[in-house]
């Protein structure tokens, strides 16, 4: 697999535009490549920047999550956790940029959707994927590893519950997570500060063409059905802005 990172020139909160930037970049692609962007330069392309206040950024946190725990609940108040968009993050994935907090798009998987559509038509390429990414700590774990806010073009999971291993034992029925794997090597090489590379291209990534199409996987899990469920249920949630009825 080819993990390629390709610069573009810097957009400029509060909005500028993804499209003639990514034209202007030596980006290539061809027939099943994968299409890895920061959440980060889309968000400014849509224009989803309000000015940096940082006594209104609770507020702010609060009214883009889903669900939130007040930042009084952290042993020393560094960050409020929520989660947003389904993913568990601190400050509803929200980031500062010189005078403006970034926010996330406002619907990712529809960014995704027409960002796909823009890649396919702009290289003429018909089979192609993409991620959406950002990046987040790990529990138990210091430094943070890329996650898929979103994902275009194909199927999140792969089965394994009809693989066997290298026994000929049944695998049992494990899936891969498609878009947060892939969305950890795109991060990887596109870096976490200054870098200029939010943009990157994945060669010969396994699974993806031969997903197996199974209506019954759904990717996001709620609190119920998690495999944390008993770490998160037991948090002092709040609702917030966002909060699913």
């Amino acid at each position: 697999m080819e993990v390629t990172a390709f610069s573009i020139d810097i957009l400029k909160p509060p909005k500028d535009d993804l499209f003639s930037k990514i034209k202007a970049s030596s980006l290539s692609l061809q027939e099943n490549d994968v299409v890895a962007i920061s959440s980060k330069v889309v968000s400014i392309h849509e224009g989803r920047c309000v000015e940096r206040d940082f006594n209104k950024k609770d507020e702010l946190v609060a009214q883009e999550a889903e669900l939130f725990l007040p930042r009084d609940d952290m042993r020393d108040g560094a960050v409020m956790h929520t989660i947003t968009n389904g993913i568990l993050i601190p400050s509803a994935g929200i980031d500062p940029l010189g005078q403006y907090y970034v926010l996330w798009p406002q619907d990712p998987q529809k960014s995704a959707e027409t960002l796909l559509a823009w890649f396919k038509e702009t290289y003429n390429v018909e089979n192609l994927y993409l991620v959406m990414t950002d990046s987040r700590s790990v529990f138990l774990r210091k430094g943070v590893v890329g996650i898929a806010l979103a994902w275009a073009g194909f199927e999140p999971l792969f089965s394994n519950k009809n693989r066997v291993d290298i026994l000929g034992i049944a695998s049992g029925g494990s899936q891969t997570n498609i878009p947060d794997s892939l969305a950890a090597a795109a991060s990887f090489v596109m870096g976490e500060a200054n870098e200029q590379t939010p943009l990157v291209r994945v060669r010969n990534a396994p699974y993806i063409g031969d997903v197996a199409h199974n209506s019954d996987d759904v990717f996001k899990s709620t609190i119920e059905e998690d495999l944390f469920e008993p770490f998160l249920k037991n948090v002092r949630w709040q609702k917030g802005g966002n909060a699913k009825n």
